[in-house]
């Protein structure tokens, strides 16, 4: 059995060293059933509008919602209102008709996303063969918060400069 992929922002299904293109629709076809059927949907990053939490190429691992609703600092995969362009950001407020999601990386926010249009959570970040943590647990809230206010790069990137330093 294959991997399905994204890689240079065209879906495509991969065996051993063979990759062959998917179109779009297909792609979002079957991203949507196989969330639909409450199974865990796995794919490869493309973009940068999550760095540094989700890198390009990066192994991500979608989970639906199951009856549950997106929370603050939830990073969240989305279909933009009457497209079929999919993408993951973060969760950092709730509007009466939506949430509000936006990209760590990005300057501008996505607008109000409607419930519907929210398909599931990320449940899993893998790169280079390890499982990257940090964005998706308790911390989520504050870089919401921080995402929000545009103060993420400025506060985070020095942060992580720091971090490696001590951890090698």
């Amino acid at each position: 059995m294959g991997n399905l992929t994204i890689q240079a922002g065209t879906p495509s299904f991969t065996t051993g060293e063979d990759e062959e293109s998917i179109p779009g629709s297909t792609f979002t076809s079957l991203l949507k059933g196989v969330l639909g059927m409450g199974a865990s949907f796995r794919f490869r990053a493309n973009g940068v509008s999550m760095t540094p939490f989700i890198k390009q190429g990066d192994l991500v691992t979608l989970s639906p919602y199951a009856g549950s609703s997106p929370r603050l600092g939830d990073v969240a995969a989305f279909f933009f209102p009457g497209t079929e362009k999919l993408a993951i950001h973060r969760v950092v407020g709730r509007k009466e008709n939506g949430y509000l999601l936006k990209g760590d990386n990005a300057n501008a926010f996505d607008g109000v996303i409607p419930p519907e249009n929210i398909l599931a959570r990320v449940k899993k970040v893998e790169r280079e063969g390890r499982e990257i943590r940090l964005g998706l647990r308790q911390e989520r809230y504050a870089i919401a918060l921080l995402a929000r206010s545009g103060l993420l790069p400025s506060f985070f990137y020095p942060l992580c400069k720091i971090i490696r330093l001590f951890t090698g």
